[in-house]
């Protein structure tokens, strides 16, 4: 049974009994209601307890579950109800709070189509995605998702590929132009020739990685079952104490039900849900609130570059032209290759020659290959464009990104580029030890190492990774885990496994829906400013919840101490077991206000 509905039944239940009770019925019409709730409610309570205490998982609710089989073993039904009421409450409130948008899988499998187009002797059929094999030609009707990695044969137009980069550029395509399983076609028909079967394709392998890290993810106690892995040892002490010392049994039940631990199960749900919105007010949307508890205790923080450190935007800020080539002519073709390029460095061409008002020239052959570069044929001209290795030794190295334009085999120009550090990202990085006590920074990306590099000089970074792929990302990440809990930021789905290896992952941006679906929470507005905001809702939760429960738990071994003596009975200490929990969710309702400076850097 829901824990919803157990709980509106016990407080229903109650007000019955009240009820008949002030209309003076019999004590036999006054108990049915309780046993009705004890029967259905609260077997149901302590049968799933049962079984988590049989799997070898106890906690602090388990207190609850023992006062309810003590109540009805003494016949004290409403002390029994009360607790059913409790319990309920606090796991309603808990779930509600946990409760998170579909699953991270779900939205990758949503994707991918599960029919697909294959073009054989010129005619179209229509057939489960297993079934195309390497080599096979599949017609992409206009904004179907691309089944297979493969490369254009027919057709013109252009493709979404923010699943994968974290941006939402649409990427123009040409016969030869790479496309990647997952991204979204546009408005044209293109014909392709998969190059991978489904099951080998890079969206496959992401995906793979990504279930294998949600799978190893380490499961780390929970703040309440922390403290009562010592409450309630304490709480079945005083109560055991109290009948032995005494002889009545009694005494046993209203001890654990002044002990049972709402300011646990309540105090501390209330206070995440508190932050929660407190979070959202400043444009941090809390996906899972297990990471406002957790990301207080990290000590190490793994940062993505392209989007996270920087504004994930190149600029083309010197072009050095040489044998004579001329400068809008070299552009003039290179922008007209990058328009059909994926690579980082393509838009500001591109942006570069529209500026300029240059007239771009249909190319008649595009290839891209991982690590040969961008070339094709422009205006008659084979054109290549390709990193830095290719340029004359003499021409004085760049820290930054660069690369060379080859015009018909012969070296035409270089190109250099500024992907700018966000103007923050220095303060932020040199504070993250003194205020939030993480011990150790490190600079994970995909890209180029002297790229890479050149940021970490320019933010104060030392352990840096250059060019890791998702799989290597997830390694790193898993590895600083085994040493000491660990915070990911990144913006792209390649970032998605390394987010759910951590011990708090944290999107940067909301481009990505899959990157949002795998983090703990989700900065909306690319501010590192709000990523130091979430740093401080989670430890001010986390001083509120510790706050209330084990301010709610000292009263409570007080009023243990009082139905100890005898001067509580059962119900009587289930009240006051209630005024002390009101305190409780009275104090953790502090951590929705906002309380002053969120931010200090």
């Amino acid at each position: 049974m829901r824990t919803h509905v157990i709980a509106s039944l016990a407080l229903l239940s109650i007000a019955v009994h009240l009820a008949l009770r002030l209309a003076g019925a019999s004590a036999i019409a006054q108990e049915v209601p309780l046993l009705v709730v004890l029967g259905l409610g609260g077997t149901s309570i302590v049968v799933t307890l049962l079984r988590q205490a049989l799997a070898g998982e106890f906690g602090a609710d388990h207190l609850a579950g023992l006062s309810i089989v003590t109540a009805v073993v003494l016949h004290e039904y409403l002390a029994g109800t009360l607790v059913v009421l409790m319990l309920s409450g606090g796991q309603t409130l808990e779930r509600f709070a946990v409760g998170r948008a579909s699953s991270v899988l779900q939205a990758l499998a949503r994707r991918m189509p599960s029919i697909v187009h294959r073009r054989r002797d010129d005619r179209l059929e229509d057939v489960a995605i297993d079934e195309v094999i390497v080599g096979d030609t599949v017609v992409l009707f206009p904004h179907d998702a691309c089944p297979v990695d493969g490369v254009v044969v027919d057709g013109h137009g252009v493709m979404d590929e923010s699943y994968l980069t974290g941006e939402p550029f649409l990427m123009p395509k040409a016969p030869g132009s790479e496309v990647f399983s997952g991204a979204i076609n546009g408005e044209q028909a293109m014909t392709v020739r998969a190059t991978r079967l489904a099951a080998d394709s890079r969206y496959a392998r992401i995906v793979n990685v990504l279930r294998d890290s949600e799978q190893r993810r380490p499961t780390l106690r929970r703040l309440g079952d922390q403290l009562g892995a010592w409450y309630t040892p304490i709480a079945i002490a005083i109560a055991g104490s109290a009948w032995a010392w005494t002889g009545e049994p009694v005494r046993f039940l209203a001890v654990l039900v002044v002990a049972t631990p709402c300011p646990l199960l309540i105090g501390i749900p209330v206070a995440i849900i508190g932050s929660i919105s407190l979070a959202a007010k400043h444009g941090i949307v809390i996906r899972d609130p297990v990471a406002l508890e957790r990301i207080d205790t990290c000590r190490t923080i793994v940062l993505d570059k392209t989007g996270t450190l920087t504004y994930g935007k190149p600029a083309l800020t010197e072009r050095i032209n040489v044998n004579g080539a001329d400068d809008r002519r070299v552009l003039q073709l290179a922008a007209s290759l990058e328009r059909y390029s994926k690579h980082p460095l393509a838009a500001p061409i591109v942006d570069a020659a529209a500026r300029e008002d240059i007239a771009l020239v249909e190319p008649t052959e595009v290839r891209e290959r991982p690590g040969r570069g961008l070339d094709g044929v422009v205006g008659g001209h084979r054109v290549r464009l390709a990193g830095a290795r290719l340029a004359p030794a003499d021409l004085p190295r760049h820290q930054g990104l660069e690369c060379v334009v080859l015009i018909d085999d012969r070296y035409a120009a270089t190109y250099r580029f500024r992907d700018a550090a966000r103007e923050d990202s220095r303060p932020f990085v040199d504070h993250l030890g003194p205020r939030h006590r993480l011990a150790r920074v490190l600079l994970v990306s995909g890209d180029r190492e002297h790229e890479v590099r050149d940021l970490a000089s320019r933010v104060g970074i030392t352990e840096v990774y250059a060019a890791q792929t998702p799989e290597q990302k997830v390694a790193i990440t898993e590895s600083e885990v085994a040493r000491a809990p660990t915070l990911f930021v990144g913006d792209g789905i390649n970032d998605a496994p390394a987010l759910v290896a951590a011990t708090v992952g944290v999107a940067f941006g909301h481009q990505s829906d899959i990157t949002s679906e795998a983090a703990g929470a989700v900065v909306m507005d690319t501010s590192l400013k709000r990523v130091d905001q979430l740093f401080h809702i989670a430890r001010r939760m986390r001083r509120v919840a510790l706050e209330s429960a084990i301010g709610g738990m000292a009263l409570s071994v007080l009023g243990m101490g009082a139905a100890a003596a005898g001067l509580l009975p059962p119900v009587s200490g289930a009240i006051a077991q209630e005024v002390i929990d009101l305190g409780a969710v009275l104090n953790a309702l502090r951590a929705a206000l906002p309380g002053g400076a969120l931010s200090d850097y």
